[in-house]
């Protein structure tokens, strides 16, 4: 028998929720998993390693959010954008994005709106790499994905989709 002393912490939530606890609770023991993996860069390791030439692990997350920022046309690609992609502090935004134009990948431009500004945009090195990228990483998709059906497939793109505009709009 266990005592109060023993027993596990109740979850306590703030306010009331109309989700139900055990979908909070599955999704959040999902996303504790995928981060876990990203952390590890499970993923990102192949990428690179399949790289016609070597690629750094940040410089490749430099290009990707280039890559994001060029199908923005509204927002210009900055390194601000870049630290805002990334989920780091400008510094560190700066210091990576310096890298990947020292690499070869990423070329700094005067933006055409205010010339004091500095814009990020590939070179083709940049756009081969983010290229094979997003080849190797929908391969990867596919081998997951494979024997779902097609509908689930579509569904599970979707859901996946409106969940992560969610996590651009809503904070903590």
């Amino acid at each position: 028998m266990t005592t109060p002393a023993q027993a596990p912490p109740a979850r306590v939530r703030e306010t009331a929720s109309p989700v139900d606890d055990d979908v909070l609770t599955a999704i959040e023991t999902a996303m504790v998993r995928i981060r876990r993996r990203q952390s590890r860069r499970s993923l990102a390791r192949p990428v690179a390693e399949e790289m016609p030439e070597p690629i750094d692990l940040n410089t490749l997350a430099v290009i990707d959010a280039v890559d994001e920022g060029a199908a923005r046309p509204e927002q210009p690609v900055t390194v601000g954008f870049v630290a805002d992609r990334l989920a780091i502090d400008p510094s560190r935004a700066s210091r990576l994005v310096t890298a990947a134009v020292k690499s070869g990948h990423v070329l700094r431009v005067a933006s055409q709106e205010d010339g004091r500004r500095s814009c990020l945009e590939l070179t083709d090195t940049g756009r081969a790499a983010v290229s094979a990228a997003h080849h190797t990483r929908q391969q990867f998709y596919a081998r997951l994905l494979e024997g779902w059906p097609e509908e689930e497939q579509r569904e599970f793109a979707r859901l996946l989709d409106k969940f992560v505009h969610s996590l651009d709009t809503v904070r903590p």
